[in-house]
């Protein structure tokens, strides 16, 4: 019974050691993880790496299509509200423990284009609608107003056609 036990204990030890062995380690330097909300979206950025303040340390592993149509012509504020949304509730899905980005406007741009742990960008860093400060604007140029009121809903304000905060025309968008 003993030699059983033994024959047992080393078969088990022999697979643990096998699956450890087999598993696929990550590469120095750091691959991004699969990313299965965004995957089919996502493409090559094609354009110069972004530099500047909030610029992510190393260009993006994988850059989304979801903001393609941001600020387009033929399209509204609304719209574009609900696309922003959108983008945060991707960023939401693949950073669960995170919820959503945090900070002023352009420290969540900066998460958006791939200042995150996966290099994940879901606007590409060489948007149109990100400005020189590297903050994410409105059709009118004016940076959207991101208030987070929980990790999971975040309010997003366009200042409008005046381009004042906090007055009639402004737009506001919550989950």
């Amino acid at each position: 019974m003993t030699a059983r036990r033994g024959l047992f204990a080393a078969i088990i030890l022999l697979g643990v050691g096998l699956v450890w062995f087999l598993w696929p380690q990550p590469k120095p330097g750091g691959s991004a993880p699969a990313i299965a909300p965004v995957e089919k979206s996502l493409r090559g950025t094609g354009g110069p790496a972004p530099s500047g303040p909030n610029a992510p340390q190393s260009p993006p592993a994988e850059v989304s299509d979801l903001a393609r149509e941001l600020n387009a012509p033929g399209r509204d504020i609304v719209a574009d509200l609900r696309l922003v949304l959108e983008i945060v509730e991707a960023f939401r899905t693949n950073f669960p423990r995170e919820g959503n980005p945090v900070g002023s406007n352009a420290e969540i741009t900066a998460a958006l284009i791939g200042s995150n742990r996966l290099r994940l960008a879901l606007i590409a860093p060489n948007h149109p609608a990100i400005n020189r400060g590297g903050e994410l604007c409105d059709r009118w140029g004016t940076p959207f107003f991101f208030h987070s009121e929980s990790a999971s809903r975040m309010e997003i304000r366009s200042a409008g056609p005046d381009r004042k905060m906090w007055t009639q025309d402004d737009v506001v968008q919550t989950p």
